[in-house]
């Protein structure tokens, strides 16, 4: 057993008891109630970095949730490494899912269950251990260390970029360092270097100025969800494929490496579907499932909805019908062109007699890195140590806005290193962690940061 073995079993269970701590102030950042449990939060980590041995340690308010700073730069000629997590969680409802209540955190069958176990105190609390560890082990850091600790992740929050933007020198740094992802599956650990892009819109069809009768004016009229069920049926082809003008502009044709990368943890795509409850997988014609979610653009629609909701029948045309779409979107899409080119789209295509209104919403660019770059490299050499497994490099079908802000402010790689599971239940009920991925999380980010150590820092 090496002497971080040692520590970490010796300090497991104070570790975990801190941790449970945490998680139970219910730091749930869409609902207003709960602005004081924001604030219990922020205090709690600066408190947690504090004791961990970090020297400086902010809380610095915003318009919105405030941002928990930290930095220990006490190793000159050496790299710094900025870690970035959040400390905001998702709303826990349907309550009556959850085994045991949400902000009580309870230990069952090998894992630690309440909101945000996964989602980002667990993961973000590894790094504070794992720099606490080295400096009770050896007195100071291989390596500079600076925290940047949002707490606004969860509601897609505007403080945490106009920081960066507007602190470029003070979050200066050799690589960007982020826990809140998941492993392939138990034991094959993975690094993310490609975040699929976001912008979101909202369409309503309007007809008529009121809701009329459908016997007397049945067949006669337009409908105004007939009209947006015809008109969203535009936005795809047999095959699979978008059909707005100029939505593919900037979506780079994947290479042979690229497709054998991706071939190499893709799915068996019958058994996915039986797991899923399908009779078969769907999308677009030509591209496998991790190709699908990976590598390639979506339009997806997340809610329809319009005319008579109740129990029973009320013989209505409605006046007016909406509709809530998202686009996913990789390499060099921008946001704002393709929300335009969507709204132009459906303008265009509204039949005769319906009106189409069209609200804008989120927009974040794509993310990619090198694989190759040195400090991605030595992740996976340390992921293999532990492990005994390396790291396969992926890309995430998910959105994580503030990667791509950071890469772009701190011109660094972004290490996209997760000790989660994909089955952890991320926002819904019993969101839990595997404490198998908290010790050997603890180890693999030990030796992480004295590997990063022999890297040369590119600023002085």
């Amino acid at each position: 057993m090496s002497n971080y073995e040692r520590y970490f079993a010796d300090k497991r269970e104070e570790h975990l008891s801190e941790l449970k701590e945490w998680l139970s102030i219910p730091s749930i950042s869409a609902l207003s109630e709960h602005k004081k449990d924001i604030q219990a939060a922020a205090s709690w980590l600066a408190d947690a970095l504090k004791r961990a041995g970090m020297e400086t340690v902010e809380i610095l308010e915003t318009k919105g949730h405030p941002i928990v700073y930290a930095e220990r730069m006490k190793a000159p000629g050496r790299p710094t490494l900025l870690i970035y997590g959040h400390y905001d969680v998702q709303p826990v409802d349907p309550l009556n899912l959850w085994t045991t209540p949400p902000f009580e955190p309870d230990i069952r069958d090998g894992k630690l269950y309440a909101r945000g176990a996964t989602d980002d105190k667990g993961q973000l609390f590894l790094h504070i251990k794992a720099v606490e560890a080295i400096l009770r082990e050896e007195g100071e850091l291989p390596v500079n260390i600076k925290f940047c600790i949002e707490g606004e992740e969860e509601i897609s929050g505007e403080s945490l970029p106009e920081f960066l933007k507007a602190n470029k020198e003070k979050v200066a740094a050799d690589a960007v360092i982020i826990s809140d992802s998941s492993l392939l599956e138990p034991g094959k650990p993975s690094i993310c270097t490609g975040l699929r892009g976001l912008c979101s819109l909202e369409v309503t069809v309007s007809t008529a100025k009121t809701d009329l009768h459908s016997g007397l004016y049945g067949g006669a009229v337009p409908n105004a969800l007939h009209a947006l069920i015809s008109l969203l049926d535009t936005l795809h082809d047999e095959k699979g494929r978008v059909t707005v003008e100029g939505f593919y502009e900037g979506v780079p044709e994947l290479t042979d490496l690229e497709k054998a990368d991706l071939a190499s943890y893709n799915p068996d795509e019958k058994k996915l579907a039986a797991d899923l409850g399908l009779d078969a997988l769907y999308g677009e014609e030509g591209f496998s499932f991790t190709e699908r979610t990976g590598a390639r653009p979506t339009l997806e629609l997340n809610g329809v909805w319009g005319g008579f909701q109740g129990e029973g029948t009320k013989t209505v045309i409605p006046k007016e019908a909406h509709a809530k779409i998202t686009c996913r979107l990789v390499g060099t899409q921008d946001p704002q062109k393709t929300l335009d080119r969507v709204e132009s789209h459906l303008k265009a295509n509204v039949q005769k007699g319906a009106k189409v209104r069209v609200e804008q919403g989120e927009r974040a660019n794509a993310f990619t890195c090198d694989p190759s770059d040195p400090m991605l490299q030595l992740a996976a050499d340390a992921y293999e140590e532990v492990y005994g497994k390396r790291a396969v490099f992926t890309k995430d079908g998910g959105s994580i806005p503030v990667v791509a802000t950071f890469s772009r402010v701190v011109e660094a790689p972004v290490v996209i290193m997760g000790f989660g599971l994909p089955d952890e239940n991320l926002h819904a009920p019993d969101e839990h962690l595997n404490l198998v991925n908290f010790d050997k999380g603890l180890l693999t980010l030990v030796r992480y940061l004295h590997k990063t150590a022999k890297v040369e820092p590119s600023r002085k």
